[in-house]
């Protein structure tokens, strides 16, 4: 199935909302407060500088997945790398290659750009089965495991 890749518009605020609030359950068991995640799922969609969502819609308009692509400048490389953050496909999409597509879109802008220099993500450690998505779109774990601290 072929799916439609574009940034996120302030139309698309709610699906992203209710993207997250779905996907920290289903990953973390996470219950987010629904009124603080709009207010930063707002500020990315008004403020670029903080990064892009970027939705897939399926063949008959509606849309199936979303991930932000936040940018971190690398003084190694001179360049910008897109973190992928928040990724979330819904249910029933699942399987179909929406986030094969979203990775190439992706990855298709680092190529053609001298800004860009790769695209990285976190994932939680027992979610196997996004392991193996993003092992089978050819990325790796090879190089830095992450550590965090958090208010």
């Amino acid at each position: 199935m072929k799916f439609n890749i574009r940034v996120a518009t302030i139309g698309d605020s709610k699906f992203i909302r209710e993207s997250q609030l779905a996907m920290a359950f289903e990953t973390e068991k996470l219950r987010l407060d629904p009124a603080l995640l709009q207010k930063g799922v707002d500020a990315v969609l008004e403020n670029p500088l903080k990064g892009h969502y970027y939705i897939a819609v399926d063949p008959s308009g509606a849309p199936v997945a979303c991930l932000f692509a936040m940018p971190e400048w690398s003084d190694w490389r001179n360049a910008t790398v897109l973190w992928i953050h928040s990724l979330y496909v819904v249910p029933s999409a699942r399987k179909h290659g929406v986030f094969k597509q979203m990775y190439a879109h992706l990855k298709s802008m680092v190529e053609s750009s001298d800004d860009y220099r790769g695209l990285r993500l976190f994932v939680d450690k027992r979610n196997e089965p996004a392991k193996l998505a993003y092992l089978r779109v050819g990325m790796s774990a090879d190089h830095y495991e992450l550590f965090e601290w958090l208010k």
